[in-house]
C-alpha cells in the first residue's frame, strides 16, 4: 500500500517546523506549520497564486 503523502522538505524556523508535503494522487503540495502551540496546512502557492502541483505519483 502506497503512502497517500509524503515528506518533500522540512524547516526549522523561529522555534516552529514548516514542512511541505505532497498528496501522491493528486501531486497538490501542501505548506504544514507547527510549534509554539500552533499548527496548520494549507495549500502552497506559487508566485502568481496557483496552487503548486507535481505530476501525481503512479
Amino acid at each position: 500500500m502506497n503512502k497517500r503523502f509524503i515528506l518533500k522538505s522540512k524547516q526549522h524556523l523561529s522555534g516552529g517546523i514548516i514542512k511541505i508535503v505532497v498528496d501522491t494522487q493528486t501531486g497538490v503540495n501542501y505548506l504544514m506549520t507547527s510549534g509554539l502551540g500552533m499548527s496548520g496546512m494549507t495549500p502552497l502557492l506559487d508566485r502568481e497564486g496557483k496552487v503548486v502541483v507535481d505530476k501525481p505519483f503512479d
